[in-house]
């Protein structure tokens, strides 16, 4: 699936909150990845689809400084070649006591015009990455290079990250409070169903706001609260 503009925008406007519901409702319950949080938490939403860096354990007669002199080396060449609108995701197998890359490499995936970043593990630089306009995700800061724990392996192959499986492909959303991994072939679905469960949970705020009881309100149960609802689509020229 070719992530649309359409899909995009509306992809934009939900929460993964509201995602993980409508993937719920899909029989999808693992998707939320686990113990990752925004560097950034005012940047817009992260969305794009998936391209694959996997680290294995680091074996220290294979993994020197000197291996950064191979121009093939498989972290350099996938920030080199990360496709423009991608998230980068990388496994760093929940280990984050070396990072999985530093502000430089980052800066980088933003001059590609990547649509993001993610890892299960640390970056290095965090200060400055946070700072930066693209969003980045990750466990925790790490100031120790990748090489003293990591080793890059395989590059847009199927990973796992913060216990999620993630495909090359497959459509990542970040919000300020996480990362979600749609799969491709229902993104698009899925994007309408979030987009019009957000407008509902709009209007529901407003009348629990007002006073108004949740019972019959959310979920929706009561016909007069879907017919309240209609009306207030129509004051707001929603479809």
């Amino acid at each position: 699936m070719t992530l649309t503009d359409d899909v995009r925008q509306k992809l934009s406007g939900v929460s993964t909150a509201t995602l993980c519901t409508a993937l719920f409702k899909r029989g999808l319950r693992n998707q939320f990845i686990q113990d990752v949080r925004p560097l950034n938490t005012n940047l817009p939403n992260m969305v794009g689809p998936a391209y694959t860096l996997r680290y294995i354990p680091a074996r220290e007669d294979l993994n020197p400084l000197s291996v950064f002199q191979d121009r093939n080396h498989p972290q350099r060449v996938a920030v080199d070649q990360c496709p423009e609108g991608a998230v980068m995701m990388i496994d760093s197998r929940k280990d984050a006591r070396a990072a999985s890359a530093g502000s430089i490499l980052l800066t980088r995936l933003s001059q590609r015009g990547a649509a993001g970043v993610v890892t299960d593990g640390g970056f290095r630089d965090s200060p400055e990455i946070a700072r930066m306009n693209m969003p980045a995700y990750h466990q925790r800061p790490s100031a120790p290079t990748n090489l003293t724990l990591h080793q890059a392996l395989d590059i847009n192959v199927p990973i796992g990250c913060g216990d999620v499986a993630v495909f090359p492909g497959d459509i990542i959303v970040g919000d300020a409070e996480g990362v979600i991994v749609i799969p491709a072939h229902i993104a698009a679905e899925v994007a309408d169903e979030a987009t019009e469960m957000t407008m509902y949970e709009d209007f529901v705020t407003e009348e629990v706001s007002k006073g108004r009881s949740i019972i019959g309100l959310y979920p929706l149960t009561d016909a007069q609260a879907k017919t309240d609802f209609d009306t207030w689509k129509k004051t707001r020229n929603k479809p």
